[in-house]
């Protein structure tokens, strides 16, 4: 842990570097959240065996929690970008909490992770080490380490969560949030892996491998674009291409080596400023987000687009944004995966409702409401072994839409995730090496 933060411009240029939570983009026209075969009672009544009770709840059980957060609000603050997703929380999740724990939802929207960020650290600044104004966040990766490292966050606390027993803690992609130890600061929400998306009636047989796609590239000139870096989508696509330049992932692990960076990225903006000229409008700018990538995609003035939540193509062919033609695949040689969370700041007016919400949102009620496409889509956080079997044919039933891979497929092809300080340069490297080049 760092020691008392030194001033605001720190970490304002740490969180400037993160990226918003999660890349699930937002579709037109959102569905009401529904449920197939609705699961009742799902919720488990007590903490895992063992557990160690929360900072300020020792010796205290489960169901002291659920009294006091009886009639507390929580203000979730999360990216508000997705409506389908703004729906699901605000309907499906916040009837059920208020409904089953006499818990109020706020959910707030922001734009970008900084903003809460903020309002976190000015509290602490100001010496408000209680009754703030933030009880839980969706985060992960850059901005997560940044809340730890700066003493924001409640810790040691999602081992207790009753549905933490339905997780696997020994996965190293729970474990760790983009090789940065969790360590129960914050409890596991839901996974993604990046999936390319294209459109087959216009690339009957899609380039499964980088080198393919370049060469793709090359053939097909203005018909390719991805967003700019520190777009979390854009990033995630240079940090592919720079695995591939690299000759692999391996020598990236672990702790940030300036040097290891030096001799690797190289490649990397060699082989993005060759595709450069024959990207859309010639290169000469890139889609500021992911949404505007989307439009192009939809509009068809480019044929691929890409997505961290492998279902969010399926969603937008139902919503009738892509046409029905939109597939995915991921590369021969595999695509990042992660896994994103909800954490609990350290001033949390109202942390006992802030923890009945979290761990609501890792309940298999919960988890296969959000799995359905026409709620979001996203992949459950769940491990199916540890489910009861009942639960696990509920699971494996969650229709899928055409344009969406089986779990099988992306889990065999998994890449891991890259510690934070790497990810910020190479957004850093890109922006000076290939946008201003």
């Amino acid at each position: 842990m760092h020691k008392k933060i030194a001033s605001w411009l720190l970490l304002l240029l740490l969180a400037a570097c993160g990226s918003t939570s999660e890349p699930v983009s937002p579709t037109p026209e959102p569905a009401q959240p529904t449920t197939a075969a609705p699961v009742e009672s799902t919720t488990a009544e007590s903490a895992p065996a063992g557990a160690q009770a929360p900072p300020g709840y020792e010796g205290q059980a489960w169901a002291d929690i659920l009294a006091e957060a009886q009639g507390q609000t929580v203000n979730f603050y999360m990216w508000g970008g997705s409506d389908l997703i703004s729906t699901w929380i605000t309907g499906y999740v916040a009837t059920a909490v208020q409904e089953q724990y006499g818990i109020t939802l706020n959910m707030v929207p922001i734009s970008d992770a900084t903003e809460y960020i903020n309002k976190v650290l000015g509290e602490k600044e100001a010496g408000q080490d209680s009754g703030g104004s933030v009880d839980l966040v969706w985060v992960n990766g850059e901005n997560f380490r940044t809340m730890r490292q700066a003493e924001l966050l409640y810790g040691h606390w999602a081992q207790f969560l009753p549905s933490s027993a339905y997780v696997n803690g020994d996965d190293p992609s729970v474990a760790n949030d983009f090789g940065y130890p969790v360590e129960g600061h914050e409890s596991p929400y839901g996974k993604a892996q990046f999936v390319m998306i294209y459109d087959s009636a216009r690339v009957p047989e899609p380039p499964l491998t980088i080198p393919a796609l370049v060469e793709w590239i090359k053939a097909n000139p203005g018909q390719f674009t991805y967003p700019a870096p520190p777009d979390f989508t854009g990033s995630a696509f240079v940090r592919h291409i720079c695995y591939e330049a690299a000759g692999g992932y391996e020598a990236l692990l672990g702790e940030f080596d300036q040097a290891v960076f030096d001799e690797k990225s190289a490649a990397c903006w060699a082989l993005l400023n060759e595709i450069e000229p024959f990207l859309w409008r010639e290169g000469a700018t890139y889609p500021e987000n992911h949404t505007r990538q989307q439009d192009l995609f939809a509009n068809g003035e480019v044929s691929f687009d890409m997505a961290y939540n492998p279902a969010e193509a399926s969603s937008l062919v139902e919503s009738g944004r892509y046409p029905a033609t939109t597939r995915t695949f991921i590369f021969d040689s595999g695509t990042i995966a992660n896994t994103h969370y909800v954490a609990i700041p350290y001033n949390s007016d109202h942390k006992a409702a802030a923890m009945v919400l979290a761990n609501f949102l890792l309940s298999p009620e919960a988890q296969l409401s959000k799995a359905q496409p026409a709620n979001w889509g996203d992949l459950p956080v769940l491990d199916p072994v540890l489910l009861p079997a009942n639960l696990q044919a509920e699971f494996a039933a969650i229709p899928r839409g055409e344009a969406t891979l089986s779990t099988e497929e992306l889990a065999a092809r998994r890449l891991p995730e890259l510690q934070a300080p790497w990810l910020t340069a190479f957004e850093q490297g890109w922006e000076a090496e290939v946008l201003q080049k």
